[in-house]
């Protein structure tokens, strides 16, 4: 089989090319100014932490109204059906509140323990990810004592290094 360029040779159905091939590298591009500026805002922990915060409550409310649609009455069978509307309309606004001020503090706490704990260690890993999961496990079961702040803490670092883990974030 032969060839029309000149620097292949044929063996056996195989080019080789005589010249080694070259690297490909990518074009090096410097950050504009406002990325500058949104990177620098960003990296504020008091903002990521209220960002955090914010998107929290939200995922918050929506489990709330999922789950607050999900609870029956005690009394179904002795409600009329605008009765059981009512009274699943109760749930989900209660179950909503409470889930986003759970999940807003939740959000908040470990990204700013997160944030502050970056940036006094000057390392992005997983020890930082472990100790605001316990910051935050303990922050969130505090008000049951020490024992309960204890297992609250071991319990939410252990859930943050799996999930970091299955988010691959430090590589």
């Amino acid at each position: 089989m032969a060839s029309s360029h000149p620097d292949a040779e044929s063996d056996n159905g195989s080019s080789v090319s005589k010249e080694p091939d070259k690297p490909q590298y990518e074009a090096f591009r410097m950050p504009t100014t406002e990325e500058i500026r949104a990177q620098e805002v960003w990296n504020n922990c008091a903002v990521r932490s209220v960002v955090s915060g914010v998107m929290g409550g939200g995922l918050g409310f929506a489990m709330g109204i999922f789950l607050g649609a999900l609870d029956n009455p005690i009394m179904q069978e002795e409600m009329t059906g605008r009765q059981q509307f009512m009274y699943t309309m109760r749930q989900m606004g209660q179950r909503s509140w409470s889930s986003a001020k759970t999940f807003a503090v939740m959000g908040l706490v470990f990204s700013a323990a997160e944030c502050v704990i970056e940036k006094a260690r000057a390392k992005h890993d997983t020890t930082n990810t472990v100790v605001a999961g316990c910051v935050t496990g303990g922050t969130m079961s505090a008000k049951g004592g020490p024992k309960a702040a204890c297992v609250g803490c071991a319990g939410f670092a252990a859930f943050s290094v799996v999930i970091e883990k299955f988010l691959d974030r430090h590589t």
